[in-house]
């Protein structure tokens, strides 16, 4: 009787398991010819449209990226599992047929498998296609790589949106790249950091964000940040309300930066456009920058940047640190900002340094710079303080070799303000060919403010004021700057 029993279950289980296999078959073959067919779309649309680029705030060639490569070298995110809906975690592979459940126990991060897959051919390209959003969560890039890896963004790359689906681990950083070389980031799309919750939580009262937050007071992820790199490009492409630092580079050599857009609001807190750290060999160029901070940053331990042909606006324009803080060593060298337009910024150049810092920032010039309603378009600042009250310090960072060349425009508040340290003087200051004016119906100073401060001036100056800025320049006081300096590299 039982065995009647289990021969007659199994034949009447059996046209039931012959009906799912037969139908995951169908699906599994269905699957395969979508994402093929997907990939092979993207491809063809991605060929189809050219190249568009953000407008420079000075004429420059249009950057010409090259024909995509052969298909064998072209990773689409589509095919490892991507979804690109804007809803779905496209950090994570999407299983798409009930059969793949069975074969992989895996649910290994879409964008990466797509990375390591990449990583491994030469000159390969990875895709993130065009007329899609995707929202990934933290992930970190890491090479070293095959050479001339190219990370094309043409779609919506977003970060999650809600303070509280972030991990602790995760809070330095969204998209960080390590180890890295000779790497290129380039497209049509946009980087969305989605910062907005990060940026209310820091108008928040201390005991409120402790109370109603999992998170560590202060500290909020930066969107796109390389470490260690060499020879790494990023061009064309937008990034957008970033809860901190939209792009940012530790520790990196061959830097290339062109044709590229950075947005946030005004009033978003400490978010930088480009910050640049411990990092040399840099060129920044024709980008259209607007922030909450600083435009472009240049902190210790960098040498040899370019920066020209940027739009900044708004934001503390273009700034070299603040350096030495809490006794540090700061060094900075052969810094050349060039050929700028600045509208409706806090500043327009500035170097700034904490008292009692130590090192030396050397051979700097900012030239060819327009500003309009810009609050104070020169500035050095050795006493610069983030907060209310900060505690006066003997010593500071020397600050030798600064040029400000051909500034024209208006000023908000005051045109120049050179505010160097009892201790430890600027010296080799020039100014040359400054024409600057009141912005029309604003008070403020209209005069230039400097102390000890050693240089040249050269006319025309406007106002006038400029004229008597600085003291001339003697063998005496270059020593007892010098005596204060230390060696840097």
């Amino acid at each position: 009787m039982k065995q009647y029993t289990n021969t007659s279950c199994l034949r009447l289980v059996r046209p039931i398991i012959i009906a799912i296999l037969t139908i995951m078959h169908i699906a599994i073959t269905h699957c395969a010819g979508q994402v093929k067919a997907e990939r092979s779309h993207m491809i063809k649309k991605s060929k189809r449209h050219g190249h568009k680029h953000h407008n420079a705030p000075a004429p420059a060639p249009a950057p010409q990226y090259g024909d995509h490569p052969a298909e064998a070298s072209m990773f689409n995110v589509l095919s490892f599992g991507a979804e690109g809906d804007g809803v779905s975690d496209d950090s994570k592979v999407r299983v798409r047929v009930f059969f793949s459940l069975l074969l992989s126990s895996s649910n290994e991060q879409a964008f990466l498998a797509a990375w390591k897959a990449a990583c491994k051919v030469p000159t390969a390209t990875l895709v993130i296609p065009q007329g899609l959003k995707f929202l990934v969560k933290p992930i970190s890039f890491k090479g070293p790589c095959m050479p001339n890896l190219v990370l094309q963004i043409d779609g919506i790359v977003q970060a999650p949106p809600k303070v509280g689906y972030w991990k602790k681990s995760s809070l330095f950083q969204w998209l960080n790249f390590k180890w890295v070389q000779n790497f290129t980031v380039q497209g049509t799309g946009t980087v969305d950091g989605q910062g907005a919750e990060w940026w209310s939580l820091s108008q928040t009262p201390h005991y409120n964000v402790q109370r109603t937050s999992k998170h560590i007071l202060g500290m909020k992820p930066t969107a796109l940040r390389f470490y260690s790199s060499y020879n790494v490009t990023v061009r064309g492409i937008s990034i957008v309300n970033s809860p901190l630092c939209h792009l940012k580079f530790d520790n990196s050599r061959g830097i290339k930066i062109s044709n590229i857009a950075i947005s946030s609001p005004e009033d978003s807190p400490n978010t930088d456009g480009i910050h640049l750290q411990n990092s040399q060999h840099v060129e920044i160029e024709h980008s259209n920058i607007g922030c909450g901070d600083d435009c472009v940053s240049v902190q210790t331990g960098c040498s040899d940047v370019y920066i020209h042909h940027i739009s900044c606006g708004p934001g503390h324009g273009i700034s070299l640190g603040g350096l030495g803080k809490d006794k540090t060593v700061a060094c900075v060298s052969n810094i050349i900002v060039d050929n700028l337009s600045l509208e409706n910024t806090l500043y327009g150049v500035r170097i700034k340094t904490w008292q009692g810092g130590v090192g030396s920032v050397k051979n700097v010039s900012f030239s060819n710079v327009q500003v309009s309603h810009v609050k104070v378009p020169m500035m050095i600042d050795q006493y610069y303080c983030d907060k209310k009250f900060c505690k006066n310090q003997t010593g500071g960072v020397t600050i030798s070799g600064v040029r400000f060349d051909q500034f024209v425009g208006t000023y908000a508040a005051q045109p120049l303000r050179i505010a160097c340290s009892h201790d430890v003087p600027c010296t080799e200051v020039d100014l040359v060919d400054i024409r600057l004016k009141p912005s029309p119906g604003l008070g403020g100073s209209r005069e230039a403010s400097c102390y000890n401060s050693y240089g040249k001036a050269v006319a025309p100056l406007v106002p006038a004021s400029i004229d008597d800025c600085l003291r001339s320049d003697g063998a005496s006081i270059k020593r007892i700057a010098r005596s204060h300096d230390v060696v840097c590299w």
